[in-house]
């Protein structure tokens, strides 16, 4: 619902061309009276005639008249949704008017109201609110009233059902806000840009210095609201070179941007400094990685699927306070990742945060509880800077979205157990857009382990496929022998022999892990989770074996050493 004060200005955007031409054949499909004029059908009617007759009790106040009397409803048919005819429109805008208190059937004090269509899935129902006796109506949660009222519409329909709100959704940037965007040709509206930077500020964030002087740094205007005390009350954020009519910065609040990035809200998360934490949260933490081989984001995305890894076992406890507390600390990890990504990633992972933004906040406050590790390890990619396109680093960021991928598919469900629809929506969209970047990062390492599996030596890889055998008996273990990737899993499972590990336990181990059906390939799952598991290095392309002239090399070459015999020195990660 949205608050103005020009009805001439709202009818002549109504019956107007639109921005870019959208409109077509504009007209009314319903009144308050069912006589209003309609200058889109009648071509003795005109805008102001329509205006005068909406404004006649406005007016009648006078200088008492409220500062913003029109009230705007657009009602959008979903994408897939058949046609509505006018009658059709004409009997929903008079539902919701009834459900949001502007005209009640049977009131001849009613508010005075029109719909009108200029597009084939939806209407716009507009009212002036100020009724026959003069009084205003009570619009105290029209909102919730009429999204209750198309939920039903919806159902005895048979439409398509929208997830119902909670209240704890972000304020959508308007539309002037999206074509001023469009006009000025940046990426995406202020608000939401400003979303972004706060959400990256915060993730990892020490303190409220340091949430600050991030925001500074990625060139944010910040507003610090101070209180004759001293202290801090408030801030708001401009995005440079965005100015209004006045010429003065375009300020938002961060209550304007979404619930929990209130002051308030962003102190309680900062309470508990990410890199403190007790000796029990230390015991839990993965062995050393061998970081002479690694980069530094390679290092830190290692570390953060680790934790990611114990998150989600951490999901399952009783307490939801500190569930909802892991998943807001599971979006700090994608805010992280999505400053920090290659080009070819980054918009997929920019998608993917905003997307989980939603999935991040319900009603069940977030406890700080169980989310110092996963926080740590979003300030840890964050100081580990951008990945590159090498091997190892490629690695690294396949094995960290691998993980993330089952700890938000882990929160649709955990979501969803609880009627949270539009949480448990977010983060399956969130986990398509995960999809999608780890076959970005994961298609050079994965082409390297699948060549080096199809060269293991005989014995190497019958070994191998007796061990998954043995791991998944049946017509199970079958199918994922005939899968494409079984050679890269083959080479994973050898390359873990040769350093000790048994492959069947590996497997076993990994096929316990949660959300595996959910996998468009299982064998590329159960390579990444080996390789986690036993801590391998990033794959090196193996060098084809030179030979005499007139020699054809074995396919079967060489590229694994075969399996020690010494008994392993590393047991598998927990899990």
């Amino acid at each position: 619902m949205r608050r103005g004060s020009r009805t001439y200005g709202l009818l002549s955007y109504l019956y107007g061309p639109g921005k870019s031409d959208e409109h077509t054949d504009p007209h009314l499909v319903a009144s308050f009276d069912g006589y209003a004029p309609d200058p889109g059908r009648d071509p003795t009617a005109n805008l102001m005639q329509l205006a005068h007759v909406l404004d006649m009790r406005v007016n009648q106040l006078g200088s008492r008249k409220p500062s913003k009397h029109v009230w705007h409803c657009p009602v959008r048919a979903a994408p897939g949704d058949r046609h509505l005819s006018d009658e059709e429109w004409a009997t929903v805008a008079r539902r919701v008017v009834a459900a949001a208190g502007i005209a009640t059937p049977g009131d001849p004090d009613s508010c005075r109201w029109i719909a009108v269509r200029h597009a084939d899935d939806h209407i716009h129902i507009m009212a002036t609110v100020v009724r026959g006796d003069l009084r205003q109506p009570r619009l105290n949660h029209d909102a919730n009233r009429v999204q209750a009222e198309c939920r039903k519409i919806e159902e005895e329909w048979g439409l398509q059902r929208v997830n119902a709100g909670d209240g704890t959704a972000a304020k959508r940037p308007t539309s002037a806000e999206v074509h001023k965007a469009q006009r000025l040709g940046t990426d995406a509206p202020s608000r939401q840009l400003l979303r972004d930077a706060v959400r990256q500020a915060i993730a990892g964030a020490g303190d409220e210095e340091e949430f600050f002087a991030r925001l500074e740094r990625a060139g944010v205007l910040v507003n610090r609201r101070i209180g004759p005390s001293g202290d801090v009350l408030g801030y708001s954020v401009a995005v440079v070179g965005d100015r209004n009519k006045d010429g003065q910065p375009v300020w938002f609040g961060g209550y304007k941007l979404a619930p929990d990035l209130t002051l308030p809200r962003i102190r309680a998360r900062l309470a508990v400094p990410p890199g403190e934490r007790t000796d029990e949260d230390r015991a839990l933490q993965p062995a050393s990685r061998t970081p002479e081989r690694r980069s530094v984001p390679a290092r830190a995305r290692y570390d953060a699927a680790a934790a990611a890894d114990d998150a989600l076992d951490m999901l399952d406890a009783e307490d939801d306070a500190v569930a909802a507390g892991i998943i807001a600390g599971t979006g700090e990890v994608l805010d992280a990742l999505a400053g920090t990504a290659m080009p070819a990633q980054k918009a997929q992972l920019l998608a993917a945060a905003r997307a989980y933004e939603r999935a991040s906040r319900s009603h069940v406050r977030a406890a700080n509880t169980g989310s110092r590790e996963i926080r740590s390890a979003a300030r840890a990619v964050l100081a580990g800077g951008y990945t590159t396109n090498k091997a190892p680093d490629a690695t690294a960021a396949a094995t960290l979205l691998a993980a993330l991928l089952l700890l938000v598919i882990a929160s649709s469900s955990w979501h969803a157990e609880r009627g949270h629809r539009q949480q448990a929506a977010a983060a399956r969209a969130t986990a398509e857009h995960l999809r999608a970047a780890y076959r970005q990062a994961a298609a050079r390492p994965m082409a390297t382990l699948r060549e080096r599996g199809r060269r293991l030596p005989q014995p190497v890889r019958e070994r191998q496929e007796q061990a998954l055998r043995r791991a998944v008996p049946g017509e199970a273990g079958r199918r994922l022998l005939a899968e494409p990737e079984f050679d890269a899993l083959a080479a994973a499972l050898a390359e873990a022999e040769a350093a000790g590990h048994d492959p069947q336990a590996l497997l076993e181990q990994a096929r316990s892990w949660r959300e595996l059906s959910t996998a468009d390939s299982v064998t590329a799952v159960l390579t990444w989770r080996v390789r986690h598991l036993a801590d391998l290095p990033a794959p090196a392309r193996t060098p084809a074996p030179r030979s005499a002239p007139g020699h054809t090399p074995s396919p079967r070459a060489t590229a694994v050493t075969p399996a020690p015999t010494t008994t392993p020195t590393d047991a598998p990660r927990r899990r």
